[in-house]
């Protein structure tokens, strides 16, 4: 799961098993519909986790998005550790 900033200041949550070309394919334009709007791009990576299977991974994002912005700061602020920068 990861957690990007994009230019217009919202975020994005999605998941994946190669975080570089997510990114790549996010600020070119060919990333998920929310971040190929030119407005919101570049996007900035703030977050990302690690998770054993696709699945726990899907179930984290989705967790996650219900959160209110607030909550999902505060909780990338939380787990934000040296090793996840």
């Amino acid at each position: 799961m990861y957690v990007v900033r994009c230019a217009d200041d919202s975020l994005y949550t999605g998941y994946t098993n190669d975080l570089d070309k997510r990114l790549a394919t996010h600020n070119s334009g060919k990333g998920a519909k929310y971040t190929r709007i030119q407005s919101r791009r570049p996007v900035e990576l703030l977050y990302h986790e690690t998770f054993l299977d696709k699945s726990s991974a899907m179930s984290a994002e989705a967790l996650f998005k219900r959160k209110t912005r607030q909550q999902k700061l505060d909780y990338i602020t939380k787990n934000l550790t040296p090793d996840k920068e």
